[in-house]
């Protein structure tokens, strides 16, 4: 493989924004593989801009890391992903984009609801709470982030 088609630990982040020390993090993990040197210098692939360009888009979704591992480990180490490569992991990660959508827009709209609702009354506030009846329906903020009306009997 010619030199210039590689990047050192470097380059590669400049090119992703990312620290060093991030990036040898990712390199443990697997998300991308060096290639060392005579001289045991770690050398990256051009395609693993885009393997940790997906990995910073992916975490700004909501994408856990063990996620992200996940599809990227479907991609092919050695050369670039292809349009295909990318359209068979969206298609796969499209639905977990579309639930964290619909919990941003629930949550976003109740948030407004309950700032701009001038109850000033908590016996008519839609997330008062008495005698915890919200742990009915299970742990957290139920409310606000999960799907549904808060239990009967405000």
């Amino acid at each position: 493989m010619a030199q210039s088609t590689l990047l050192t630990i470097g380059e590669l982040a400049r090119r992703t924004g990312l620290s060093v020390s991030a990036i040898r993090f990712y390199e443990a993990r697997g998300l991308v593989s060096a290639i060392r040197t005579g001289g045991n210098q770690r050398r990256f692939l051009r395609a693993d801009i885009r393997r940790l360009s997906f990995a910073l888009i992916a975490q700004q979704l909501g994408l856990s890391l063990g996620e992200i591992e996940a599809e990227l480990a479907t991609l092919p180490h050695g050369r670039a992903p292809t349009q295909a490569d990318w359209a068979a992991i969206s298609a796969r990660i499209r639905g977990a984009i579309d639930r964290r959508i619909a919990m941003l827009q629930r949550t976003r709209d109740r948030l407004d609801g309950c700032i701009g609702c001038g109850c000033l009354s908590l016996s008519n506030c839609a997330l008062y709470n008495p005698e915890d009846r919200a742990a009915r329906a299970g742990a957290g903020p139920r409310f606000v982030l999960h799907d549904g009306d808060p239990p009967e009997g405000r």
